[in-house]
């Protein structure tokens, strides 16, 4: 018996000295760590890049007035592409032109027909003029009886059948004409023409290619004058006037403002949304890094600022 209880004694004894230990090492390794610091108070966004209580932000992106896609005209083969993308074209260059061969051929027949219809048609008025005169001789020997009433009525017979007949070959000419007119369109739609100065956004033919009629080919457009289309509610507030101001600043660059002023509002309103539409076109200086698609947003007067808009 006193041989266990020393054992037992000896185990409890061992006990309470591994658990001041651990309490000693738990005191120590809390007492060593460094107290938390508070955390960084978040900063406030930059003042341009919030809008004011007095104004409402609405998305939009930048556009121009000219800005078109060329589409083929007609089907055909491209037979060369003289513009490439990001190329200036001025008014009426051709950029590009179909296989036009047929179509000239059809043209050069056709204009050798006319050719072969209009002399025809001099030589049809020249027999008229005779006949009108062997007409005329017939009525002046009938005045003096030297003629019969059947010799006078085949000379008449004659001169109105000259005078049918020249009619019907000038029907031919305008006829012939009206088919080179129709030729010569389709030759000028086998080549796409631009409409207006401005540069080669996209090009969507290569040479060789088999196009059909309504494919895109190219993509024209204007960098300047900037405008931006947006919508706005009809009870936002008080109607703008063509010349207000106002202020778009770009999406990726909060930082930069631009001023603009209002071109057009449309006098109606869109019973499906409650807005009516605004073009506001940008103005000032300092244009040149926007460019048309960019998305930029529209800072517009609330109702209580529309006084001062």
């Amino acid at each position: 018996m006193r041989l266990r209880d020393s054992i037992v004694f000896a185990i409890l004894v061992a006990l309470l000295a591994a658990a001041g230990c651990g309490r000693g090492s738990s005191d120590s390794t809390t007492s060593s760590t460094p107290p938390t610091e508070p955390a960084a108070r978040s900063q406030a966004p930059s003042p341009s890049a919030t809008p004011s209580a007095q104004t409402r932000e609405i998305l939009s992106v930048l556009s121009v007035e000219r800005s078109v896609d060329l589409l083929a005209q007609r089907d055909g083969v491209v037979q060369e592409v003289f513009y490439d993308q990001d190329s200036w074209v001025e008014k009426g260059a051709t950029l590009a032109k179909l296989d036009d061969r047929e179509i000239q051929a059809r043209l050069d027949r056709a204009r050798l027909d006319l050719e072969v219809t209009s002399n025809n048609l001099k030589y049809q008025q020249a027999e008229r003029k005779a006949k009108e005169a062997a007409y005329r001789r017939q009525q002046e020997l009938q005045k003096h009886g030297l003629t019969s009433e059947a010799a006078l009525e085949e000379a008449e017979f004659r001169a109105k059948g000259a005078a049918y007949d020249e009619k019907s070959w000038e029907a031919g000419v305008q006829q012939k004409q009206a088919q080179i007119r129709e030729l010569e369109v389709e030759l000028e739609k086998t080549r796409l023409v631009a409409p207006f100065s401005a540069f080669v956004v996209r090009r969507s033919i290569r040479a060789g290619q088999n196009v059909i009629k309504n494919d895109p080919c190219f993509r024209l457009s204007q960098l300047s004058p900037l405008q931006v289309h947006f919508l706005v509610p009809e009870v936002g507030g008080g109607r703008p006037k063509p010349g207000d101001a106002l202020k778009v600043i770009p999406v990726g660059d909060s930082a930069r403002e631009y001023e603009a002023r209002i071109q057009r509002v449309s006098p109606t309103v869109d019973p499906a949304s409650g807005s009516y539409d605004v073009t506001a076109q940008l103005s000032g200086s300092h244009l040149e890094a926007l460019r048309p698609g960019m998305a930029v947003r529209v800072l517009w007067p609330t109702r209580e600022s529309m006084s001062a808009f």
